[in-house]
C-alpha cells in the first residue's frame, strides 16, 4: 500500500525500528486518546478490569464491513474483537507501566483502521522514557527483530521464570507476532535537543 511508509534508520537523535507508518491516508476511522499516567484510578483500572481495551473493540468492530447474522463472519468479528483488546490492553499497559511519572508527559493510545486487500487495525502507544531505559529497550527490539519469534518466544519465558523482576521480557510484542502476525514498529524521538528523555512509539499492525 503507497501510505504504509517504514523508515528506516535514524535523523539526529529520533530513531526508528521495524515497521513503522508515519503518514496515515487522509480519510480512515480512527480514534485516539490520552491519559494522564500519574492517576491511580486510571492504573487500576487499566491494571485489573481492562474496560477501555474492551470497549476500544468492541467500538471498531461495528466499523468492519460484516454481517452480523452470517455465522462464519460473525466468527470473524469475535476474533477481530479479541486480537484488538489484547493488543491494547498489552500497550497501554507498557506504556503505563514504563512512563515516567516526573516527565510531565502524557500516555497517547491510537488505532486507525485501513482498508485494502485486508482490512489491517493500526494500534499504537505512546509514553516517555529516559535514556538508559530507551537503550536497554532499542537492544531488545534488534534482538527481537533478528530472531526467530517462537525460539525467542522460549528464551524469553526461560528468562522470566528464573527473574521474575525482568524489566523487558517482550512477551506481549511475541504473542502478537506469534497469536496474530502482527508486525510491529517504534519510534524513539527526544522531547528537546540534547534531553536524557524520550517519547517512545510502539505501534502494531494486524489484519482482520
Amino acid at each position: 500500500m503507497d501510505y504504509y511508509p517504514i523508515p528506516k534508520g535514524n535523523s539526529g537523535m529520533e530513531k526508528t525500528f521495524g515497521d513503522f507508518i508515519t503518514n496515515f491516508p487522509p480519510d480512515h476511522d480512527s480514534l485516539e486518546l490520552s491519559f494522564t499516567p500519574t492517576s491511580e484510578r486510571i492504573r487500576h483500572l487499566w491494571r485489573n478490569q481492562r474496560l477501555s481495551a474492551h470497549f476500544i473493540a468492541d467500538y471498531f468492530v461495528n466499523f468492519l464491513p460484516l454481517d452480523k447474522d452470517d455465522p462464519v463472519e460473525e466468527r470473524r468479528i469475535k476474533e477481530a474483537k479479541g486480537a484488538i483488546s489484547y493488543v491494547a490492553n498489552e500497550l497501554l499497559e507498557n506504556a503505563m507501566k514504563f512512563n515516567l511519572e516526573d516527565a510531565d508527559c502524557k500516555v497517547r493510545f491510537g488505532i486507525h483502521f485501513l482498508d485494502g486487500s485486508d482490512i489491517i487495525a493500526v494500534m499504537f502507544a505512546t509514553n516517555s522514557i529516559n535514556r538508559f531505559g530507551a537503550e536497554k529497550f532499542q537492544q531488545f527490539i534488534q534482538e527481537l527483530l533478528e530472531s526467530d519469534p517462537e525460539e525467542f518466544y522460549i528464551r524469553q519465558v526461560e528468562a522470566s521464570a528464573e527473574d521474575p523482576d525482568t524489566k523487558i521480557s517482550g512477551l506481549g510484542f511475541l504473542t502478537m507476532i506469534n497469536d496474530y502476525q502482527a508486525k510491529l514498529g517504534w519510534q524513539f524521538e527526544p522531547v528537546a535537543p540534547d534531553s536524557e528523555i524520550s517519547i517512545v512509539t510502539a505501534m502494531v499492525q494486524i489484519a482482520l
